[in-house]
């Protein structure tokens, strides 16, 4: 009979991890394209947020999670913590422009800026792929950014849109692999 013991992360051997090179990690990490957002709320002061973010991704379906993470060192990062709710804008092709708009720190990013309201204030982005309006509902130590895990509470897509992607620290968009 084999008897295997409960996995105690507490008590493994694990050699310390290697330290690797900011850049190199950053180049390697590259490889994976990602869709690109905008992540929106409305700040307990009234003021518009809205910061470009690649590190999105879904959580579960039942309950209907997603989350994003936050650079530690954002300008943003207090006002999003403040907040009970966010929009994630999943940005179409077209919409590289304000991506690298929303990219920039303590800029008025909001002038000429389309969008519209849903149930709890967050801002909407006009002529997105997909927007997830969602509250939070937890938020996690990550290293050097905080983790925002948010319940989709409403979502709106366009599927004539395509997405804009994000592959080796340059926009791309998709292109088919064949028939099909």
């Amino acid at each position: 009979m084999i008897v295997q013991e409960p996995y105690d992360e507490d008590h493994r051997e694990e050699p310390p991890a290697p330290r690797l090179d900011p850049r190199a990690l950053r180049a390697c990490l590259g490889c994976f394209a990602t869709g690109v957002t905008i992540v929106t709320a409305l700040g307990a002061r009234g003021q518009l947020l809205g910061v470009t973010a690649n590190s999105f991704n879904a959580v579960s379906l039942d309950p209907p999670l997603v989350l994003f993470s936050l650079d530690r060192r954002a300008y943003s990062l207090w006002d999003f913590l403040s907040t009970g709710h966010f929009a994630v804008n999943v940005l179409a092709a077209e919409q590289a422009d304000l991506s690298a708009r929303f990219a920039r720190a303590r800029e008025d990013k909001w002038s000429g800026v389309s969008w519209s309201v849903w149930d709890h204030g967050c801002p909407i982005l006009d002529g997105c792929h997909a927007s997830f309006e969602c509250s939070i509902a937890y938020t996690h130590a990550g290293g050097d950014h905080v983790i925002f895990v948010g319940q989709v509470r409403r979502m709106a897509m366009d599927p004539e849109k395509a997405p804009l992607l994000y592959y080796r620290g340059r926009y791309r968009s998709l292109a088919p692999l064949g028939p099909g």
